[in-house]
């Protein structure tokens, strides 16, 4: 076997492995662990990837660092930062309150919402295969939340919120970061301590008097906390996964590999938390991940095409594909 092939599949198992294990683990804490928490655990997954990506790039030299201007720090940097603190922060409060799969699920969503705000925002004109792949996309959407059993209305408002934050963050980053190329570590190096300063403090103060009553009433608080922060382990080491399955796959077969990662995370939480699932509910979650699976297909086929200007479309408004890659929004 073509030892390229080896690789891509060892990349996308090993990405599959952190990306499943960090959302589990996650759903653990707040679930089984009773610590229903989630800025303080964002915060603990922005400490621990400030500190590994510290040592990844100035410690082990495992990267070489992207030298920023002060400058650019606080004007480009520090609101890209922000809307990163967000984005989290959202997958973690909708992972409190819904199941795993419904929560994947949502997030599925985003392809769709970053189209429309480009749309709507950016006067950004979009070929009529792209909004046609939306439509089961949507379609899947509203199945599955019409037919979820354990709806809940924040939990679902959180996860939906996150999609336009993860829309947002990759779409700003195209101006915002102009001039950068950041790889998935760089990111976190400089992001993580702004989303960190800009968290601390409301975690103190809304869930800080909670998590000392959590500490005083655990029954097994030693590995309870080696839990907590092994996710925040595992959060940053999802980075470097992200970058070697990047580097190690094409376009498309890093999208079909996206989407059936959310099928194995989908999986291997009914299997641990027994969350039940009508049939309908599954149906929904498939058509979604065809979706998502048919849009990112239209978008390869739409990025080997030269775009010319149409009668009805003038050239400077002309983009057949949307700027962003949404299977990015692993990074924590």
């Amino acid at each position: 076997m073509d030892w390229t092939v080896i690789r891509s599949v060892l990349a996308i198992i090993q990405w599959w492995g952190f990306n499943v294990t960090v959302i589990i683990m996650n759903k653990w804490i707040f679930q089984k662990l009773d610590f229903k928490y989630p800025l303080s655990v964002s915060c603990v997954h922005f400490i621990s990837s400030s500190i590994g990506a510290y040592l990844a790039i100035k410690i082990l030299k495992l990267k070489p660092l992207i030298h920023v201007d002060p400058e650019d720090r606080l004007k480009r940097i520090f609101p890209m930062s922000f809307i990163f603190c967000i984005n989290i922060v959202l997958g973690n409060v909708s992972l409190r309150y819904i199941p795993v799969s419904f929560m994947q699920t949502i997030k599925s969503f985003t392809p769709a919402t970053t189209v429309i705000l480009q749309w709507l925002i950016w006067n950004k004109y979009f070929d009529w295969r792209i909004w046609a792949s939306l439509v089961p996309i949507v379609g899947g959407i509203l199945l599955t939340s019409v037919t979820e059993l354990n709806f809940n209305i924040f939990g679902f408002c959180a996860a939906l919120f996150g999609c336009l934050a993860t829309s947002t963050k990759t779409i700003l980053a195209e101006s915002l970061l102009h001039g950068y190329k950041f790889d998935s570590i760089n990111t976190v190096y400089y992001m993580a301590p702004f989303a960190t300063m800009i968290l601390a403090i409301p975690a103190l103060l809304l869930e800080g008097p909670g998590v000392l009553v959590w500490i005083y009433t655990t029954p097994s608080l030693l590995s309870s906390v080696l839990v907590i922060f092994g996710s925040g382990v595992l959060a940053f080491c999802l980075n470097f996964s992200i970058f070697y399955v990047i580097h190690s796959t094409n376009a498309v077969t890093f999208n079909v590999a996206g989407n059936l990662k959310v099928a194995v995370a989908v999986t291997c939480s009914w299997l641990i938390f027994r969350n039940p699932i009508s049939m309908m509910n599954a149906v929904g979650c498939a058509i979604t991940l065809t979706g998502c699976t048919f849009y990112g297909y239209v978008r390869h086929i739409l990025s080997n095409e030269t775009p010319g200007p149409t009668p009805l479309t003038p050239r400077g408004k002309m983009e057949l594909t949307p700027l962003v890659n949404e299977k990015l929004d692993d990074k924590v």
